[in-house]
């Protein structure tokens, strides 16, 4: 494809009515760390999603393709803009683009949302248990934006892992959910437990999310126990931290949905 990235962007927004993605703009671009970053970008008013989905975001690469990689939405559905946490990935054709990006800048957005992450896919409970890696997290921030599941469940425990402190993005916001007075207000309680295994002291809890379970200690700091009656379970983040933890949970007798029939936990699959 000839032309600068500029010139490709126009012809692009030219059919974008011929298409099935609308074309955004950046509206703000902000890092946790060299390589993670939070970015948010218009909405087109037709675009409807649930919390826990996902979305394609297409970028134009240096080579002057459109390149699409899927991210969850981590604002609220009511929001009049689009907000996603990314990680820059060495080598990536997506991610040399996405570490350009600047306000103004285009990006598009296919139309439909996606994604199994849903707390819709689960029975109903008592507790909600969101297990992150990562930028994992994301789709949990979306989830707690949203006032529904604060009616859903009694007790939301987010468990967030990561290898440094400064990449515990959206800690500021979940700590001071967290203090909330759940019960005065008729809503859940929220129990944030953050996750430094690389930064030894950093936080109380050190070790990678299936070790914690293994020992109990993840139980211990939420301060509650793990129970198939009473517990539902969502994870996102790390690939392998996923299989383990669906091979340790199902030991238990969690189980996913299957057949209409709604399971104990979700995990999220566009990895």
């Amino acid at each position: 494809m000839d032309g600068s990235v500029e010139d490709i962007g126009e012809r692009l927004r030219a059919t974008a009515g011929d298409q099935k993605w609308t074309t955004e703009r950046v509206v703000s671009v902000d890092y946790w760390t060299p390589t993670m970053l939070s970015f948010r970008t218009t909405r087109d008013e037709r675009f409807r999603f649930t919390p826990g989905h996902y979305a394609r975001l297409g970028l134009v690469s240096d080579g002057g393709e459109l390149v699409w990689r899927p991210y969850s939405m981590v604002s609220a559905p009511s929001d009049e803009q689009l907000e996603f946490l990314a990680v820059l990935v060495p080598d990536g054709a997506f991610s040399r683009a996405l570490a350009k990006l600047r306000p103004g800048d285009v990006v598009h957005v296919e139309r439909g949302s996606f994604g199994f992450l849903t707390v819709d896919q689960l029975a109903t409970g008592r507790d909600l248990w969101m297990l992150a890696s990562g930028t994992g997290l994301g789709p949990f921030v979306s989830i707690l934006r949203d006032p529904a599941v604060w009616f859903a469940f009694e007790r939301l425990i987010v468990v967030h892992s990561v290898r440094q402190t400064a990449e515990l993005a959206y800690r500021g916001e979940l700590a001071a959910l967290a203090e909330r007075d759940g019960a005065a207000r008729r809503e859940a309680q929220l129990r944030y437990l953050p996750v430094v295994t690389r930064a030894p002291g950093a936080t109380p809890l050190a070790e990678r999310i299936p070790q914690l379970l293994a020992n109990a200690r993840l139980e211990e700091a939420a301060g509650t126990p793990l129970g198939v009656e009473t517990s539902r379970l969502m994870i996102c983040g790390n690939p392998e931290m996923a299989r383990e933890l669906r091979q340790m949970l199902g030991a238990r007798g969690f189980a996913t949905s299957r057949r209409g029939v709604p399971g104990q936990m979700a995990f999220e699959k566009y990895w």
